[in-house]
């Protein structure tokens, strides 16, 4: 059965949160995102004026999750270079907000912090795909974590930080916290047609088109646990573009033919699905 579609990406992420502007000051000041629309219970932000890349809806009576809970690990914003990653470190410095690590990962180079309800933040940069490394089976890449030299890094961009991020900047990838590995990573290959390009101790990596991956799956904190319940702040679904009609179809196709897995049409013609930890996919044609 062919792969999912290879010009897929990552067009929106829908996050819950607890206060709905002490989350719109951290992703338009703090991280650079402007706001574009909004009202007492959501709000819509990214690079992009038409296409915002984030959605962040207000709930009522906000609860913590269950330390083991199954949900989101970090959504990641992908920079269109070098200099436009090192202007988001300067601009989260300037706002005096607390890193929580940063990573060589030999395909990309990364920092991570977490938003006002303690939500995974990822922000990177590719390296050239010529340069990312490969298995001896050629199969995949090689993913590793390094030390990142952020002293190169930031010469890259040594002036006052713009007020807005890098225009281009979108979703690169998201990664989950999953009850169980296996059985997410042959849901995202063998269901939808994710090609595996990585696995480490208890997490894997898939991605569409050869990109070393847009979704993570790990279960360092939460393996066999539940999914965060609908009172808690975090990720509420996640919205893939495919490059067509035809595409989505063959999506469908594919989920209809699988093992009873159920698949619903939107009125908009998108295609709705859970995955195995009931974390909502929404699949649409560009």
């Amino acid at each position: 059965m062919s792969s999912i579609d290879p010009q897929l990406r990552i067009g929106r992420a829908e996050i819950a949160v607890s206060d709905l502007p002490r989350s719109v000051d951290f992703y338009e000041r703090v991280l650079g995102l402007p706001l574009r629309s909004g009202d007492d219970d959501t709000a819509e932000l990214g690079a992009d004026a038409e296409r915002p890349a984030l959605l962040l809806r207000r709930l009522a009576h906000a609860q913590a999750a269950p330390p083991r809970a199954t949900g989101l690990f970090h959504v990641a914003w992908l920079h269109p270079s070098r200099a436009g990653l090192a202007e988001t470190v300067r601009r989260v410095a300037a706002a005096r907000w607390p890193f929580d690590g940063a990573a060589d990962h030999g395909v990309s180079e990364a920092l991570y912090l977490s938003d006002p309800d303690g939500l995974g933040v990822e922000i990177y940069a590719d390296r050239p795909r010529e340069q990312w490394q490969r298995p001896p089976d050629g199969r995949g890449v090689r993913m590793v974590t390094l030390a990142l030299d952020t002293e190169d890094l930031l010469a890259q961009f040594e002036h006052d930080p713009a007020v807005a991020i890098a225009p281009g900047t979108g979703i690169g990838h998201v990664h989950l916290k999953v009850a169980d590995v296996e059985r997410a990573d042959a849901f995202y290959r063998d269901a939808l047609g994710f090609e595996e390009q990585a696995r480490m101790p208890s997490a894997a990596f898939v991605s569409a088109g050869g990109y070393h991956h847009h979704i993570g799956l790990n279960s360092w904190q939460s393996r066999g646990g539940a999914p965060t319940p609908a009172t808690a702040p975090g990720l509420r679904q996640v919205h893939f573009e495919l490059s067509d009609t035809a595409a989505l179809d063959q999506l469908e196709r594919r989920l209809t033919d699988g093992d009873g897995l159920v698949a619903a049409r939107g009125d908009d013609a998108s295609l709705l699905v859970r995955d195995p930890d009931a974390q909502s996919l929404h699949f649409t044609a560009r």
